[in-house]
């Protein structure tokens, strides 16, 4: 019989190509899943993987495998949760959490401090859209906060997987109090920012396409730094603004002050998980915990 953990070895490398790349993903060594994928071999009979340059590709028997692996895996997920509900609905055991890091900040640090599930244990690791979406859909996390960057979820949602949104991120520009911005009449247009200089987050990141679709020409942009708490201490000087998201704010205290801007940018937050699991009460404990008003699951 097919090990479950050599399936899971299997599909992994099917994914990312390599076995050092599956092994960093699953947690284990790259000796560890070449182990599994011998054993794996041993057990149907034919080779699964053949080489390819600097990485592996799935043979067709292999191939044949890893299409069947998600009927096995959501079969086993339903078992387990079929388990779970019937001893009362009660959230118990480990929920694997992925998120990405403001997501994380502004919406699940206030969800699991006021949460009181005593036998659910919760953990979150930081991770982008597109590489939650992988995770999830793997297996290898259960729950994951992705964000649609204006319009466009990182990668098509498989029918493996089940969304809802929870949140609208906007983003609104921070000032010193001293700052000129900061006695005009809010809401903030183009032509009233294009004036002063900026801390921005990397090019590459939302944030920073938010912020380049500001201007039709080029801003003057001073300091392009990743961390939004290092943006604020430069705009506490008074010589910078910053577009922050809502979710990445901590509290501005009494030097600092946000001002929304006209056509603000926004991200639409969802919730992710395997239909299989749909049943989880720990899924559905923490959906409830996250939804607002109005929430519908989503195709």
């Amino acid at each position: 019989m097919i090990e479950v953990g050599a399936l899971r070895a299997l599909r992994s490398v099917a994914a990312l190509g390599t076995l050092a790349r599956a092994a960093d993903e699953l947690g284990f060594t790259a000796s560890a899943v070449s182990q599994q994928i011998k054993r794996l071999e041993r057990q149907v009979g034919v080779p699964v993987l053949a080489p390819a340059g600097r990485g592996v590709v799935l043979t067709p028997a292999g191939q044949a495998i890893a299409d069947s692996a998600p009927e096995v895996f959501q079969a086993l997920e339903r078992c387990a949760e079929a388990a779970q509900s019937a001893s009362e609905g009660v959230p118990r055991g480990t929920l694997r959490v992925v998120a990405f890091s403001t997501a994380i900040r502004g919406l699940l640090a206030p969800v699991l401090s006021r949460a009181a599930y005593p036998q659910l244990r919760v953990e979150v690791t930081e991770q982008d859209p597109g590489e939650a979406l992988r995770s999830v859909g793997a297996g290898t996390a259960d729950f994951a906060l992705v964000h649609d960057a204006d319009g466009l979820l990182p990668a098509p949602l498989p029918p493996s997987l089940a969304r809802r949104w929870v949140h609208t991120d906007v983003g609104d520009v921070v000032m010193s109090r001293t700052h000129p911005l900061a006695g005009l009449e809010a809401p903030l247009d183009e032509t009233a920012l294009a004036e002063h200089a900026w801390v921005t987050s990397p090019p590459g990141t939302v944030c920073h396409q938010w912020f380049r679709r500001l201007f039709a020409d080029e801003p003057d942009v001073r300091h392009r730094v990743d961390d939004f708490a290092t943006q604020l201490s430069l705009v506490a000087s008074g010589q910078v603004v910053a577009l922050i998201p809502r979710l990445a704010r901590p509290p501005l205290g009494e030097t600092l002050l946000a001002r929304p801007l006209r056509r603000p940018p926004k991200r639409e937050v969802h919730a992710v998980w395997r239909r299989s699991a749909e049943a989880s009460p720990a899924i559905r404990a923490l959906l409830s915990e996250l939804e607002p008003a109005g929430a519908k699951v989503d195709g």
